[in-house]
């Protein structure tokens, strides 16, 4: 098992009142490739990627990494929740040295509008929590998407800056109290 700054990982299954918070496995490639071949989230990611390229890339087990959670409803996969390190060299962070751990969260089209995003980041940032006791975590959106900006409020992150990346304005939120550094 990784260490993900001292957590275990894969952590045991994290299992909500509806979902199931697991590491990656073989059955879940499909769901992956429809996830970022698919139009509807590509406007959120830098638009789709072509499924042909996705067929021949995506790893037998994909997204196996510390901090990746496949979200399952039901027996499959419907999304996935990140917790990475936010890269140094990107706008938005909280410290001088960077490095925060920072929220990200993809669905599957047919599972949006049911809370699902909301139940699985809450559980994973319930567990992290427990994890790394006091280590602040970011979430970073567009400000134009309107349901990633009720999302973070929901979920109890406060505003720290705002900043052009990826040619939009992003929003940048925190869950602790922490000041941001320049």
């Amino acid at each position: 098992m990784a260490e993900l700054d001292g957590a275990v990982w894969p952590p045991v299954p994290i299992r909500t009142r509806r979902l199931v918070l697991r590491g990656s496995e073989a059955r879940d490639r499909e769901a992956f490739i429809e996830l970022f071949a698919s139009p509807e989230v590509g406007v959120h990611i830098g638009g789709p990627r072509p499924r042909d390229a996705l067929e021949r890339s995506v790893p037998e087990v994909p997204g196996r990494r510390r901090g990746f959670f496949v979200v399952e409803l039901d027996g499959a996969m419907i999304g996935a929740v990140t917790l990475d390190r936010r890269p140094g060299d990107l706008p938005g962070h909280l410290r001088p040295d960077a490095g925060e751990f920072e929220l990200g969260y993809l669905f599957l089209p047919e599972a949006w509008g049911f809370g699902f995003a909301s139940e699985a980041c809450a559980a994973a940032l319930g567990w992290f929590a427990a994890a790394l006791p006091g280590e602040p975590v970011v979430l970073r959106t567009r400000t134009a998407n309107s349901p990633s900006m009720r999302l973070a409020r929901k979920l109890g992150f406060t505003e720290v800056a705002r900043f052009e990346e990826y040619g939009a304005e992003q929003w940048l939120g925190v869950t602790s109290p922490v000041t941001p550094s320049g």
